[in-house]
This record gives C-alpha cells, structure tokens and sequence, in this order.
C-alpha cells in the first residue's frame, strides 16, 4: 500500500484580495510560506519518495518552503498538466466584482460547476482531461511501483483529480473545496484504487477564494 499525498498550494496576496490566478504566475505571501512551514512539520512523519508540482511560482515555493524542513533528496517532477485552471477572460479580475456583475447563479456556475465554459479559459471538465490522464501515466506506475508520491498544485487541478480519485459525480463536484495549504492523504493499493483518505491542515485557511 502506497501513499499519494495531495498538497494545494499557500495562500497569495492575489488569494486574499479575490482575484483569479488562473495560470498567473504569483507568488505566495508570508502567510502562505508560514502554512507551507506547518505542513513540513505534519509531512516529517511520511516517507516521500517522488514529487510533482506545477510549473507555476505558487506551487513551486510552497513546496520550497516544506523541503525547507523536509530536505528530500528524491526526483522532482514539474509539470504543466498540474497547472491552475485557465480562467480565460477572468484571469486577474477580483471574483467578487464579477459575481456583482453576473448575478450569483451564473457566477456559481461558473466558479465551481463541471462543464462551464469560460471564454478562452477552461471549465473543470478540461482541467480533468488533462491532469487524469498524466496521473495515470505517469504518477500511477509510480505508485504502484511501491512509491510514496507528493503532489503540490493549485485548487481546482487537485479537485479535478480528487473528482477522479473518488468517483465524485460531476453534479456533486460544486462540493468540493480545498484549503490553502490543505493535506489529502490517499492510501492506494497495487491495482491502484483508493482505500482510505484523510486530511490534515485543513485548518490553516477556511477558503472562499
């Protein structure tokens, strides 16, 4: 049995103020490298053999700031199919003035729905195609080579690829949220199905981001 540990990424000035990062590249703030630092000391019990991050600052930094404590001398993946959802026309805007300018329902839908298209962006569906298949090509044999995997991205990649682990119904997927600095701890068996789940962290920072 093998570990896949899912971390999303320390909060940003971006995060606080309401804006969508989109595939922005932005850094994490204090209070982010500050989550990050109490997630090293939660991950100093677990064996981590191999890790995959994004190729955006956020997620890089955030896992900077764990091996700050971890000092894991183990392969290190980045890859663009981990990258944050491409929020097209609304990337950078603040999301609370969109919501005023929407309506809420159409807002909702389009922040937290399945297959919601945004112009020139992409809805969760896409965020899906493109991170299911590189978890299972390349992170599964990982895994069911006996190795313990790390994973540092961003919300909405590591709700699609929850929506994967889980089986999670794409009508229930609006549901689904993660923290900043958030650890899903998935137990995975040689045929590589899901038998447990835990999360820790979860209360670094309650999100609405």
């Amino acid at each position: 049995m093998t570990q896949l540990i899912l971390v999303r990424h320390g909060i940003t000035d971006w995060n606080k103020a309401g804006r969508w990062h989109g595939q922005s590249d932005i850094s994490i703030n204090a209070e982010g490298r500050a989550e990050a630092d109490k997630d090293a000391q939660i991950l100093k019990s677990y064996t981590i053999d191999k890790v995959y991050i994004s190729q955006l600052r956020r997620t890089q930094e955030t896992f900077a700031e764990i091996d700050k404590t971890l000092h894991l001398a183990v392969p290190i993946i980045t890859a663009a199919a981990l990258n944050e959802r491409d929020y097209g026309i609304y990337t950078g805007q603040n999301k609370w003035q969109v919501k005023t300018q929407l309506g809420e329902e159409t807002f909702n839908h389009l922040r937290r729905d399945w297959d919601y298209p945004i112009p020139e962006g992409e809805s969760l569906k896409d965020v899906y195609e493109r991170i299911v298949p590189y978890y299972q090509s390349q992170i599964l044999p990982d895994l069911q080579a006996g190795l313990n995997v790390l994973i540092v991205s961003s919300g909405n990649t590591l709700r699609a690829l929850t929506k994967f682990l889980e089986n999670i119904p794409a009508d229930q997927i609006s549901q689904t949220e993660l923290n900043f600095g958030e650890i899903d701890i998935y137990s995975i068996d040689p045929t590589g199905s899901v038998t447990d789940k835990k999360t820790l962290a979860r209360d670094l920072v309650q999100t609405k981001h």
